[in-house]
């Protein structure tokens, strides 16, 4: 049986046996639970996001026997549980084991994999199988065992949305290529399409080679020297690569969410249907899904034959076929059937109170967990969160209750922090960030200093 551990066990990082930083990587897992004020935390590695119904029915079954009974998704397209009992012991593993949901416990840290939502839906580049050759190699590395919980790899479809995310590794679609980026350099290598996983797995090798004597969790930690000779190590590990043939491509500064509603892909088959529906995009209030939402959720990609791609904008997409039911094989024969049948779905999950369209007050609002959960936290920035929706605004806003900001979005936002002297509101952009203005106990005045700022 796979057992819990206590968030104060030791898990030492190492390579060839050298500790990489004292007192181990603390990031919760599901095999290392995080002790929070509203009970113990397990965070389930979903990579990529990909999740299938049945797996999904697992998932809902451990919330509601061991947890708060929700589901609450993370910036990186993962699935905590909160509210575990602090004698669960080994119960929740066993159930997510079973399910196919942990292949590897010495890996289930380690497996921090985001990819473009959308690819291949709405006529973007599918991704082929990275997705699974990459969890792949990566749990067949003894190695990899040793990445923290904060390493992230990324796969994006050419579009930018995860590249912008500043993975510590991030593989990018190109033709039959593939550019490899480590870190956030604006320098990339190219690989060809079918080495690029591999390409990944080799780069956080490197890294942790890089990091063996700086006790590094992330390559941005890496001490400057060691950070700029990375690339060229990188390039020597995979073979066949050259430092100095490095192509130019910035990294994207803003992560675009998919936006609520229908996703469709232009029709090339020159029947003059139009465009077709090829998924659903649904936005989650705050990232935190209730049973009744959840089970809706993996009703409908079951129906349709599908599955779950849980976003890094605590988002989740349905593909189709819409127009299908998925399970007798009956087609709706049309666009426009379609079209029809991802509306309906739409406006069955909008009664549950998800976003199902850009229109929706709670579009690019986000929160931590807050008080009473965190004990760090200041405030209920939930509550208050929600308290001052309004209309939809330009820029998303992301509501922190301690200078700690866990979860924040990247690119460009409204940073909305709790502190002792009250609400600090700043525009972020990137690495700049505008004076900020304070809010002093008056729920009215901040609703509208937010909403001024978001305009």
């Amino acid at each position: 049986m796979l057992a819990a551990m206590p968030d104060s066990a030791p898990s030492p990082l190492s390579t060839g046996g050298t500790s990489l930083r004292d007192g181990g990587d603390a990031c919760p897992g599901t095999l290392r639970l995080h002790r929070a004020d509203d009970g113990a935390l397990a965070r389930v590695r979903i990579p990529g996001g990909v999740l299938s119904a049945d797996r999904a029915d697992a998932l809902l079954a451990v919330a509601g026997r061991f947890g708060d009974g929700d589901l609450h998704l993370t910036s990186r397209g993962n699935v905590q549980l909160r509210g575990l009992d602090a004698e669960c012991g080994g119960g929740p593993a066993e159930l997510l084991g079973a399910a196919g949901l942990l292949p590897s416990a010495a890996h289930e840290r380690a497996r921090n994999i985001v990819a473009s939502p959308l690819a291949g839906l709405d006529g973007s580049p599918a991704l082929g199988g990275w997705l699974s050759e990459l969890d792949g190699l990566v749990c067949a590395s003894a190695a990899a065992a040793s990445l923290s919980g904060r390493f992230l790899f990324a796969l994006d479809d050419g579009r930018g949305d995860v590249d912008a995310l500043g993975a510590d590794v991030t593989l990018i679609a190109e033709g039959d290529d593939c550019l490899l980026r480590v870190g956030a350099e604006d320098e990339v290598f190219r690989v060809p399409a079918g080495k690029g996983p591999r390409a990944a797995l080799l780069a956080a090798e490197a890294f942790l080679r890089a990091a063996r004597d700086s006790g590094a969790w992330r390559v941005k930690d890496l001490p400057d020297d060691v950070r700029a000779a990375l690339p060229g190590e990188v390039a020597r590990t995979i073979g066949g690569v050259a430092a100095d043939e490095a192509v130019h491509r910035p990294r994207p500064r803003t992560a675009k969410a998919p936006e609520p509603g229908p996703v469709t892909a232009q029709d090339n088959d020159g029947d003059g249907d139009g465009d077709t529906t090829t998924a659903i995009s649904i936005g989650v209030p705050l990232g935190r899904l209730t049973a009744t939402q959840w089970r809706l959720l993996t009703e409908t990609a079951r129906r349709h034959g599908s599955e779950l791609r849980l976003t890094p904008w605590r988002g989740v997409i349905i593909p189709g076929p819409f127009g299908q039911s998925g399970q007798d094989g009956q087609s709706g024969q049309d666009g426009q059937s379609g079209q029809d049948d991802a509306a309906e779905a739409l406006r069955t999950l909008a009664a549950t109170g998800l976003i199902t369209g850009p229109d929706s007050p709670w579009t690019g609002v986000g929160a931590c967990i807050g008080h009473p959960g965190c004990a760090k936290s200041l405030a209920d920035v939930r509550a208050e969160a929600g308290a001052a929706v309004g209309p939809v605004g330009r820029l998303p806003v992301y509501w922190s209750g301690c200078e700690r900001r866990c979860g924040h979005p990247h690119g460009e936002w409204i940073d909305v922090v709790v502190t002792p002297d009250g609400h600090r509101i700043s525009h972020v952009r990137g690495e700049r960030r505008d004076p900020p203005a304070t809010v002093r106990n008056n729920p009215a005045a901040l609703a509208a200093t937010v909403a001024a700022a978001r305009a």
